[in-house]
């Protein structure tokens, strides 16, 4: 763990922001090319990024910008190839440099650098930064995974979902890129795709989107790219390696393999765009360059023998919603022959469950995953946006995991913009069913707005569902101790968002034991009647503000 000075940030974080161009200076004994002193300014203003980490490597990531909010998507960016130097350190301030290299940013990928690296140490910590020219990157901090075969003790993970710009600020990831986590899994909704006034809070929106809806590629370039202008998610992404799948908003709202939300000319070409813009702006390996409509997200990645995480896709393949995308009372969502994930992706799913031999399955995934019924009594109101549009699909993947063995079965959600902790069963409907599974639901860094805390026992939710075991309406995010013996998750907070700053804190502490399926509350900090929150509306279930993701009407 790093010391930390008076302001309670570690010095290692600072140096991961602005306060490592002066460390970096030395960084090459040359610019890297003639066109890179051409540059007026520094070309590293979306940051440094890393991710997929295995045993033996992880990706390196940045795209050169000089302008950001560039309509053409460009960045500012001459329409040129840049050589950019590389640089691959043991420490912080880059005395023991372990490998270099030059990448090439090329503007058909809108100047993104992907280093793909192998041959390293396992279970160990790196520095790295990027240059052109005479202009050095911020320095980010990654690390390898455990060796395949360890049993390591520990796994500081943190998860986090649905960051809308205009909603509030960034607070929760840097309150995240604060507790120095090993590893962070977003979980979707990255950003929102909506122009300025359409998706609105209460009293308004702290901030604006630049540009129209995203529809061309310009446009998702230019809205990854004010995105990531973001110093508290330039922070996040500095401190750790991260894992990323995307949700809807990535696309268009509510989008289900091939249909859109709404029937347009130009849906194909939006989705190409948006994925080929996903793609340059995430820190993904080569196995995730998109193929026309096509991206390879879903994918595995293991932490020794103590964790495989399961990173699943339940937009690409989807069937489309039943009975329109919001809470209904559907038979249709019960068609066997309905599937979320595509059955390729559960086939694949399925063969990891019989194939794994790790401490604990982790699923890492987008839309909540346990039944959530809206009415007391025999008929059931469900969201078709998630696991309840496609009961036979959860039904087979839980029976799949019960079939396999799977020691510790875990699903870790987004989307929902609120906290919720559950267990899962085979029969939701039979309270006294056995429990076979453990659920956590992270809730949005910025999404619906401040918030409000809630007491969870408020929540109609809970005593409809009663495998349903926690409910918190604020922002932030989950971190989670991961060991041989039990999982450790706290669901943190901060009580506003609309102006930067907040304090984050625990709301409440969950367990989940060893070999003993469901959730445990340990700990939960009683409401404050003083504390803010009114710049929201919660939806009529509580889901903190319209829990689908769709704008207010």
């Amino acid at each position: 763990m790093s010391t930390f000075d008076k302001t309670g940030l570690s010095r290692r974080l600072l140096l991961a922001g602005g306060g490592a161009i002066g460390v970096a200076a030395t960084i090459g004994a040359a610019p890297a090319s003639g066109a890179g002193r051409e540059l007026p300014t520094s070309p590293f203003t979306l940051g440094v990024a890393s991710g997929d980490p295995d045993d033996n490597g992880f990706v390196l990531w940045t795209r050169l910008a000089v302008d950001p909010h560039a309509e053409d998507g460009m960045g500012g960016m001459p329409d040129r190839v840049f050589e950019v130097r590389w640089e691959l350190a043991a420490d912080e301030r880059f005395r023991h440099v372990v490998r270099n290299g030059v990448a090439t940013a090329r503007p058909a990928w809108g100047h993104s650098v992907h280093v793909e690296l192998h041959g390293l140490r396992p279970d160990a910590w790196y520095w790295y930064r990027f240059r052109v020219g005479r202009h050095v990157s911020p320095a980010g901090r990654t690390r390898t995974a455990p060796s395949r075969w360890s049993n390591p003790n520990l796994l500081n993970l943190a998860f986090v979902s649905c960051s809308q710009f205009e909603h509030g600020y960034f607070t929760a990831y840097k309150r995240l890129a604060e507790t120095d986590p090993d590893l962070v899994l977003h979980l979707g909704d990255y950003q929102y795709e909506y122009k300025a006034g359409v998706y609105n809070i209460p009293g308004g929106n702290p901030r604006d989107h630049e540009g129209p809806e995203t529809e061309t590629l310009a446009n998702y370039r230019q809205r990854h790219a004010q995105y990531k202008t973001d110093p508290d998610l330039q922070q996040a992404h500095a401190a750790a390696p991260w894992a990323v799948v995307f949700d809807d908003h990535e696309v268009e709202n509510n989008w289900a393999g091939d249909i859109p939300e709404e029937p347009h000319d130009n849906w194909y070409d939006r989705r190409v765009a948006a994925f080929r813009a996903y793609y340059e702006n995430m820190p993904l390996r080569r196995t995730s360059v998109p193929k026309g409509l096509d991206i390879q997200i879903y994918r595995r990645l293991q932490w020794g023998r103590l964790a495989t995480f399961h990173m699943l896709d339940t937009r690409q393949f989807r069937d489309d919603q039943a009975c329109g995308d919001g809470y209904q009372t559907c038979p249709e969502a019960d068609n066997p022959a309905r599937s979320i994930t595509g059955p390729e992706q559960e086939a694949w799913l399925l063969d990891g469950f019989h194939r794994s031999d790790a401490r604990w399955d982790v699923l890492g995934q987008q839309v909540f995953f346990a039944q959530r019924d809206q009415t007391a009594g025999p008929v059931k109101k469900t969201s078709m946006d998630a696991w309840d549009g496609y009961t036979a699909s959860r039904r087979r993947i839980t029976q799949g995991w019960l079939d396999a063995g799977v020691r510790n079965p875990v699903v870790l959600t987004g989307d929902v913009h609120s906290h919720w902790a559950a267990d899962l069963k085979l029969d939701y409907d039979d309270p006294t069913s056995r429990t076979v599974g453990s659920e956590l639901v992270c809730t949005s860094i910025t999404s619906g707005g401040d918030g409000k805390d809630t007491n969870p026992t408020d929540n109609a939710q809970l005593k409809i569902n009663p495998h349903v075991k926690f409910y918190n309406n604020q922002r932030g995010w989950v971190s989670a101790k991961v060991s041989q013996t039990e999982i450790n998750a706290d669901f943190m907070v901060v009580p506003y968002v609309h102006t930067p700053g907040a304090e984050a804190h625990v709301k409440a502490s969950f367990a989940i034991e060893d070999r003993v399926p469901g959730v445990q509350q340990t700990y939960l900090r009683p409401v404050d009647p003083a504390a803010p929150g009114l710049r929201s509306t919660p939806d009529e279930f509580g889901d903190g503000y319209y829990g689908d993701g769709s704008p207010t009407p």
